[in-house]
């Protein structure tokens, strides 16, 4: 069962697990991948709903989000999945099938190509409309030392939230 909510109806339940964890759910024709995000931002930029979401350049996520002309972010609210958060958050989806190896079950987004993870409770469906690599000229010298020692900085992608809902 669907309920759909606001995009900010339940932003304090999502900041409180968003450093713990979410799925960030990419599909480019026939590949899909989930990765574990600790970072994410939620308001309003041109005057629409935004979800932005920050990807590395060595994640196999990067390669498709480069394709694809959406995303989901799915947030277990109400579910444990720190297992499954902490598994997609250490192996890469180009050397083993995630969904598979953490029974992740994948559900057809409604507005996205891309699909959600059934087994969270608060989904984000996005379309990517903006696209920005980080300029390591202009980052704050201790942000930079702590984050990017090894110089692997974010791409960070601004996805217009086309819909947002909890499913049970």
């Amino acid at each position: 069962m669907v309920k759909r909510v606001g995009f900010n109806d339940k932003l304090k339940e999502m900041l409180d697990q968003i450093d713990k964890g979410a799925f960030l759910t990419v599909t480019d024709g026939d590949r899909t991948n989930t990765m574990t995000i600790g970072w994410g931002n939620v308001g309003i930029v041109w005057g629409k709903p935004i979800f932005m979401i920050a990807v590395r350049y060595s994640r196999y996520t990067y390669d498709i989000m480069e394709k694809a002309k959406d995303f989901t972010i799915s947030i277990p609210i109400e579910k444990n999945l720190k297992k499954e958060l902490a598994y997609c958050g250490k192996y890469s989806g180009k050397d083993v099938d995630k969904f598979s190896e953490c029974n992740l079950d994948l559900k057809k987004g409604i507005k996205t190509v891309s699909p959600i993870i059934g087994n969270c409770d608060l989904h984000y469906e996005c379309k990517t409309i903006y696209k920005q690599a980080m300029e390591p000229g202009t980052l704050d010298k201790s942000i930079k030392d702590r984050y990017y020692k090894n110089n692997d900085y974010h791409v960070l992608y601004f996805g217009e939230i086309v819909d947002c809902y909890l499913t049970e």
